[in-house]
């Protein structure tokens, strides 16, 4: 059953409605007078009187109804029937009016229209002329947002893969809010506590009203237009669906998403969810949350500075003592062989263009970090006890390095040494020294005294370079003079 609503003031009784014959006013009055004066009408007279008839006494009404044969033609205006089971009359909404509907109607949807009553006299037909509509059940912001969203998805507009990350430490930001709101008070307290070197600029804009969508929008183009900042920010503090309306507009996400710069979104308190937070490559529940994960704490990052260089000493030192061991290790198996000499210092010489590489690139690779963090933090004039580390990393490095050029060179030098006491200790050397070697023919044993040999014994005396064999004549035995060598082969050949 249609229902009818009428305005405070235009309450009729329903049997009233039902009746026309109860609706009573002067214009029905001159029509009474008019027919019995005439008799018949017109078609246009009878039309006439009909409009004024009905214009007059609906001036405006409430009808709730179903929409069918909806259109949108290129005019913007809506064209519709409400119908009930029972009836179903013709209706428009101009162009003016539909343009300030917060949804889009469609067919089957139950509606509550206000409009005025019209009647088209060349055709004989009447109709609703509507400046209002809601959705029954659902609020018309319910379901705008549901449309909207719906829209936007099909569109890719929540996709996530398209969504930019946020910089590590950015240094400007942009804030699209109210200047005078408490939203943007909470964020650059929040802010100002965590890093107060940032560099904040505020675009002023309105966040709720008909024009804030639109003021939204364009703060975003300026920015990606005329400023240079790291990112964006969209922030406004709580209110009710009707508030946070802007940023449920189409435009806005879209907005956001053409940004070429990241965009944060945070709107209303925690359990508030718009179009914007899910347009937005980061959606923040509140405006202080906002600042607090775009903005590193500078305390934080000081003593994560302090613990890599720490960890940069410790591992160096650990390292230089590693090999120093190892170093000893192979020092301690050194044999009397020059071979063996030769070997380890090669193996020495290896160890240490290893321990050189290995020790420079993990110091290359902590100080790559360690600069990293340092360009963080120079871009935002760090403290002066950011610079003096700075030096005291660099002096810590050199002396590292000196130290294993230092301990590598003694190593060298021990070598050396040891190498020519052995070359010293060698029989060799004794021989070029004018001396020389006697052994039997044909056994081969070293004559020590002359005692040991014969007249007419063979032996063979070695030199420093050849030998002699010779036949023993005589021998002269003797004692061994203390502090002295017993010279062997001063013999007769």
């Amino acid at each position: 059953m249609k229902r009818i609503l009428l305005p405070p003031g235009e309450c009729r009784e329903e049997s009233r409605l039902k009746n026309p014959k109860g609706l009573r006013s002067g214009r029905e009055h001159d029509l009474q007078a008019e027919t019995n004066n005439t008799g018949v009408f017109s078609v246009s007279e009878l039309t006439r009187l009909i409009q004024s008839l009905l214009e007059d006494t609906f001036p405006f009404v409430w009808v709730e109804g179903e929409i069918s044969n909806f259109s949108k033609p290129s005019s913007g205006h809506y064209y519709m029937i409400l119908k009930d089971p029972e009836a179903q009359i013709r209706s428009v909404m101009f162009r003016m009016q539909a343009r300030n509907l917060r949804f889009r109607p469609e067919n089957g949807m139950n509606v509550l229209a206000r409009g005025r009553i019209s009647v088209y006299a060349p055709r004989g037909e009447y109709q609703l002329v509507l400046d209002h509509i809601e959705p029954l059940g659902a609020g018309a912001l319910a379901l705008a947002f549901e449309q909207t969203k719906k829209k936007l998805a099909a569109m890719g507009v929540f996709d996530l893969h398209i969504k930019r990350p946020l910089p590590f430490l950015p240094q400007r930001v942009a804030v699209v809010t109210s200047p005078t709101g408490a939203a943007i008070r909470d964020f650059l307290k929040v802010a100002g506590r965590r890093f107060g070197n940032l560099e904040i600029t505020v675009v002023p804009v309105r966040v709720q009203g008909d024009q804030a969508a639109q003021e939204i929008v364009q703060a975003l183009e300026l920015i990606n237009r005329s400023l240079k900042v790291d990112v964006i920010v969209v922030t406004r503090g709580g209110g009710s669906m009707e508030d946070l309306q802007a940023f449920n507009e189409e435009s806005v996400a879209l907005a956001i998403r053409a940004s070429s710069i990241p965009v944060v979104s945070a709107v209303g308190h925690e359990i508030d969810t718009t179009i914007a937070d899910l347009a937005a490559d980061m959606r923040a529940p509140t405006p202080s949350a906002a600042a607090e994960i775009l903005i590193a704490e500078k305390a934080l990052l000081l003593n994560r500075l302090v613990e890599f260089t720490e960890r940069l000493k410790t591992a160096a030192v650990s390292r230089i003592a590693e090999y120093g061991r190892m170093l000893q290790y192979l020092s301690s198996r050194l044999k009397d062989p020059r071979r063996r000499i030769t070997d380890h210092r090669i193996r020495l010489d290896e160890l240490h263009g290893r321990l050189f590489r290995i020790t420079a690139a993990a110091l290359n690779q902590h100080r790559k970090r360690l600069d990293y963090e340092r360009r963080a933090l120079t871009t935002h004039s760090p403290l002066e006890k950011l610079k003096s580390q700075r030096r005291e990393l660099g002096y810590a490095s050199a002396a590292v390095i000196n130290a294993i050029k230092v301990f590598i060179e003694k190593q060298h030098n021990a070598l050396a040494f040891f190498e020519r006491r052995i070359q010293g200790l060698s029989p060799l050397e004794v021989l070029e020294r004018g001396y020389s070697i006697t052994r039997t023919i044909p056994e081969k044993s070293v004559v020590t005294t002359a005692s040991a040999l014969g007249s007419g014994d063979m032996v063979e005396v070695l030199l420093a370079r050849g030998s002699l064999d010779c036949e023993v004549h005589r021998t002269k035995p003797g004692k061994r003079r203390p502090g002295t060598a017993r010279k062997a082969g001063k013999n007769r050949v």
